[in-house]
């Protein structure tokens, strides 16, 4: 830079260049403030990318298995070992078959709940939060989905019997393994965690 300086302003090919100094000659000082927000800023972006990407993933295998289950099960029940089989079932209420039909009311929940998670997931200091949450929200986005695309008055393909528990799908099972991971990290780490 020093070498520059005698030979007048440099330019770049669409006009000169920015000093990156004051007028005194000192380099420009960034507020730690500034600092400080911006790592946050960056921190929240990675746990909402992380969250988003977990339900993701979810929504597509929710998707897949229940698209295997239409196809295969429609014929008929699969015993596979024990109290389990797979045997084909339309829920259109939430979990445990309750509220029947308000289509509409559970997905504006999902949606508002699903919003206010990842939320929650953005602010937190820990990834695994995130993968909380993603689990959660890509449960409810795959019964979501059943409810606003697939033409069966909002109902939701459930697959899974053990006939000791209402039949389920993989999105109610990610609804429930990352609500327990996340109220087990709340128990131990508490909210601001």
């Amino acid at each position: 830079m020093r070498r520059l300086q005698g030979r007048g302003p440099v330019t770049a090919l669409n006009g000169p260049l920015e000093d990156p100094t004051t007028e005194q000659g000192r380099p420009t000082e960034v507020p730690v403030e500034d600092l400080a927000k911006a790592a946050t800023t960056g921190r929240r972006r990675s746990r909402l990318v992380i969250a988003v990407a977990v339900a993701a993933v979810v929504v597509a295998a929710d998707q897949a298995t229940k698209q295997w289950a239409l196809d295969r099960l429609s014929r008929g029940p699969v015993h596979v070992i024990g109290p389990l089989d797979f045997e084909l079932s339309r829920n259109t209420g939430s979990a445990f078959s309750l509220l029947q039909g308000q289509r509409v009311l559970l997905a504006v929940v999902a949606l508002v709940v699903g919003a206010a998670l990842l939320a929650f997931a953005a602010r937190s200091r820990r990834p695994a939060r995130a993968v909380e949450v993603g689990l959660i929200v890509g449960g409810a986005a795959g019964n979501l989905v059943d409810r606003l695309a697939r033409g069966d008055n909002g109902a939701v393909v459930d697959f899974v019997a053990l006939h000791v528990w209402p039949t389920f799908n993989l999105a109610d099972s990610c609804i429930v393994v990352g609500c327990v991971l996340l109220g087990w990290t709340l128990l131990r780490h508490g909210a601001e965690a």
